[in-house]
């Protein structure tokens, strides 16, 4: 399965795949409500003070996207540009999830198939021994043992892990998408709660009111 995964995919894609598990395991995403929040009162600062107060009041986030994407808009670049650079970020991210996702859909695919070749290994050399009836049961169970590790591994890790961070790029998506929406009104100099109400259409209806509360 290992040595499939070598032929069908470059190295640099290889050498990716303890990244890919860092992010199924422990990479956090941001929550969504949490991002407009924080977009509003950076909107809520440049309308009180101008752009120009954003001007390093993103040194301490923990969002370097979004740290970025306000350096930009505090730097008068022109919005087309902004736009243009973050969402060039966005699609080179999104392919490099497209990678993992294809590393660990391979993997499922390959190793059911590698347990049936194991298991015909088997049979072949349990064939070989069919006078001795003793131990024909014991060489069955060896041989069909390599099909149920790669059944398991397939079904139980690896295409569930394919289909995680299949998730986890939608979400990344959305929240990069309200951080360019957000970035791009604040630019344009509009009312927080144009931007607060612009910015909620990502979040679920019956989040939205809650949401809008607890920033009150």
């Amino acid at each position: 399965t290992i040595a499939s995964i070598f032929v069908a995919h470059p190295m640099g894609q290889i050498a990716g795949i303890p990244a890919y598990f860092k992010k199924l395991l422990s990479y956090p995403l941001d929550n969504p409500a949490e991002l407009i929040n924080k977009l509003v009162r950076y909107a809520e600062l440049a309308r009180k003070n101008g752009i120009l107060a954003l001007d390093g009041a993103t040194d301490d986030s923990d969002d370097p996207f979004m740290a970025k994407g306000l350096q930009l808009a505090v730097d008068g670049i022109d919005p087309d540009q902004i736009k243009e650079t973050m969402e060039s970020e966005l699609f080179y991210l999104q392919d490099r999830h497209a990678t993992g996702k294809a590393v660990m859909t391979n993997f499922g695919k390959y190793a059911p198939a590698f347990g049936m070749v194991g298991t015909l290994i088997g049979l072949v050399m349990m064939l070989k021994n069919l006078s001795d009836f003793n131990s024909i049961g014991p060489n069955m169970a060896v041989a069909l043992i390599t099909t149920f590790y790669g059944a398991v591994l397939s079904n139980l890790f690896f295409l569930p892990a394919a289909d995680k961070l299949a998730i986890r790029d939608k979400q990344e998506k959305m929240n990069k998408e309200i951080i360019i929406n957000g970035v791009l009104s604040i630019q344009a100099g509009d009312n927080p709660r144009m931007v607060e109400q612009k910015l909620k259409v990502y979040l679920p209806p019956h989040l939205r009111e809650v949401e809008g509360e607890a920033a009150a």
